[in-house]
């Protein structure tokens, strides 16, 4: 299990460009904040090891341990991760009022948990003006409230940390792979804590290849609007290629090759585009953005996809085989350029305890992966 000091994160994350924000090392103590899409380490600290690091997704990531402790089984490389099922889905007749930005998949599936006392409580994404922020919810209502795609990256896993810290438990937790993988670093105990309890009951992944730098998109789009008429923002799926900005009575649309510079640096080495430590994962489905894409991975999750279409939250299609191709295409190309890269940059697999790894995974499954 790996565990190192908060100077190490600082020096090996965040000073090497590659935090991601996730926000599994903020609410923790009052050492690491978050501001306006960036965690900062606000007074030294001289622990010689912490939660901050051991949570990181960043840092001494073992994709075969982690995927023991999460599937049961050991980390095989596959494009999608370890799955029982994938189908497209979109919010069934119980929601039939509210209208979604895509399918509706994660809002039914939360609201059809909290209802039915699957879950007590559900710490989603929401946003304060285009600035994505934790929300701690336990209604639908509040859950409709976040129901919109975040293109920032958001510290959502410090609200995780606030909710441990008030003893919450049965919550249910969405987020995107990185922050999946760094909530199954936070649940296996890493620090092996005395009478650790798991908080989480549920997770739901949401399918990513990258998130926004906050300051550079807020740098880049104040040239060109002001940022607080901006309503919504959409990135549709291929091959639309531009990104949608809503503006009171005005749409404009952004060639994604403007967009792309203002991509994390720590999103290039992420191998995970579907959320493979979750027990649900969604993302828009290609074919038609009123439907989603969902795996289901867990016993947990078929379960309440089971219970969800019962009682019309949910309604299920099956995946096109063709969609299925692309699907595999596009985790599996995301999955290579991120080992390849962590290889180049010497973050793959490192020996020198100097300088930590980003991912670790047997050499012979990289062999595979990248061939």
């Amino acid at each position: 299990m790996k565990t190192s000091s908060p100077g190490s994160l600082k020096t090996d994350i965040q000073d090497r460009d590659l935090c991601i924000n996730c926000g599994a090392c903020t609410e923790l103590c009052p050492y690491f904040k978050s501001y306006k899409g960036k965690i900062a380490m606000i007074f030294n600290c001289t622990l010689g090891q912490g939660k901050c690091f051991a949570h990181c997704p960043k840092a001494e990531v073992d994709l075969d341990e982690l995927s023991l402790f999460f599937h049961q089984k050991p980390y095989d490389g596959h494009p999608l991760g370890h799955f029982k099922s994938i189908h497209v889905s979109r919010a069934g007749e119980t929601m039939a009022r509210v209208l979604f930005q895509n399918g509706g998949t994660v809002s039914s599936l939360i609201s059809c948990a909290l209802n039915n006392g699957v879950i007590d409580h559900a710490i989603l994404t929401d946003k304060n003006g285009i600035l994505p922020e934790p929300r701690l919810v336990n209604t639908t209502e509040d859950t409709l409230h976040c129901a919109t795609s975040k293109y920032l990256a958001a510290p959502t896993l410090g609200e995780l940390n606030k909710a441990m810290q008030n003893k919450l438990s049965n919550i249910g937790l969405v987020g995107t792979p990185c922050q999946m993988i760094a909530a199954a670093l936070t649940r296996m105990n890493p620090m092996n804590q005395d009478g650790f309890k798991d908080p989480v009951s549920l997770s739901i992944g949401l399918f990513c290849t990258w998130a926004l730098d906050t300051r550079k998109f807020m740098t880049f789009i104040s040239s060109k609007m002001e940022i607080r008429d901006i309503k919504r923002m959409d990135i549709p799926p291929p091959p639309a290629g531009i990104a949608v900005i809503e503006k009171d009575r005005e749409i404009i649309n952004i060639p994604l090759e403007d967009i792309r510079p203002l991509i994390l640096e720590g999103c290039s080495v992420c191998p995970d585009m579907t959320a493979e430590f979750s027990d649900i994962s969604v993302g828009t489905f290609e074919d038609n953005p009123e439907w989603n894409t969902l795996i289901i991975r867990t016993e947990k999750g078929e379960q309440l996809v089971e219970d969800a279409c019962k009682k019309g939250y949910l309604t299920l299609s099956d995946l096109p085989e063709k969609s299925l191709d692309h699907l595999l295409s596009g985790a599996g190309m995301k999955k290579k350029k991120a080992i390849l890269k962590a290889g180049t940059e010497g973050l793959m697999n490192t020996l020198d305890n100097s300088k930590p790894a980003v991912l670790r995974m047997p050499e012979s499954l990289i062999k595979t992966i990248t061939k």
